[in-house]
């Protein structure tokens, strides 16, 4: 960063304040899978605090998901969960997409020709990637950070007005926020479904020690039917289209978080 003599610039605080926030750390002590190395390198206020607080949130559920949950979950409901969430980023890097045309028509139509750059330090840390939709929230939130400047610089030039840059700047935030929340509700979606499967595996288990191994009457019969109607019902279990997860998960799929 380049000395002004006009003004105290930031030589780094900003991301030491960002990154010193113990409640945006999550916890990844269980996460015990390989990760590609990749370097962030994120200007805008937006892009900055987003990756903070959600990347690992995010990964760390999907961890869950994938991996834990393919130990005692029907490993299709696993698999229509991941197309879920990889045909929400798909239409989150679509709007995110059309939003960065947008400005650059407007670039276009008003004749401007140089983007607002900023003036706080960069924040380049090297972090872990664990999953291929791990690598794609990666690159959505470095495309929020491209988006952010363009959207500012057509306020600054007046190409649009403060509350539609503002607007603009909300929806798109939102956008990529709520990838992180749809990872969370889908994981506890699936611990809850775990949890829901080891109390229903116990049941048979202690009526199959009280019965008699020469004779097994037709209530445990219906019981086991009953099991294995109840594991068929699981794993029939299909997860919102993605149309409807940017509102939110379905109750079915996942519990929501308040």
């Amino acid at each position: 960063m380049s000395e002004n003599r006009l003004a105290m610039l930031d030589q780094g605080e900003a991301n030491r304040r960002i990154l010193g926030k113990d409640e945006a750390r999550a916890d990844f002590r269980r996460v015990e899978a390989a990760s590609l190395k990749r370097k962030t390198s994120l200007a805008s206020a937006e892009g900055k605090r987003i990756f903070v607080r959600c990347f690992y949130s995010f990964q760390a559920s999907m961890y869950f998901v994938s991996t834990m949950g393919r130990t005692k979950l029907p490993h299709e409901y696993v698999e229509q969960i991941e197309a879920a969430v990889r045909a929400k980023l798909d239409q989150a890097m679509t709007e995110l997409n059309n939003g960065i045309d947008y400005a650059d028509a407007k670039f276009k139509t008003n004749n401007i020709e140089s983007m607002a750059t900023y003036d706080t330090v960069p924040m380049v840390e090297e972090v872990g990637i664990t999953s291929a939709l791990g690598r794609r929230y990666f690159e959505l939130i470095h495309k929020l950070d491209q988006l952010m400047p363009l959207l500012q610089t057509l306020q600054i030039e007046e190409a649009i007005t403060e509350k539609n840059e503002e607007q603009l700047r909300s929806m798109y935030k939102r956008i990529v926020l709520s990838m992180s929340s749809s990872a969370r509700n889908f994981a506890l979606g699936c611990r809850r479904r775990m949890n829901e499967m080891d109390t229903k595996g116990e049941e048979p288990e202690s009526k199959k020690r009280k019965t008699p191994v020469a004779k097994v009457p037709a209530a445990g019969d219906d019981a086991n039917g009953a099991q294995d109607a109840n594991a068929d019902a699981v794993g029939s279990q299909t997860p919102p289209a993605a149309n409807d997860l940017v509102g939110g998960e379905a109750p079915a799929v996942a519990e929501s978080v308040s």
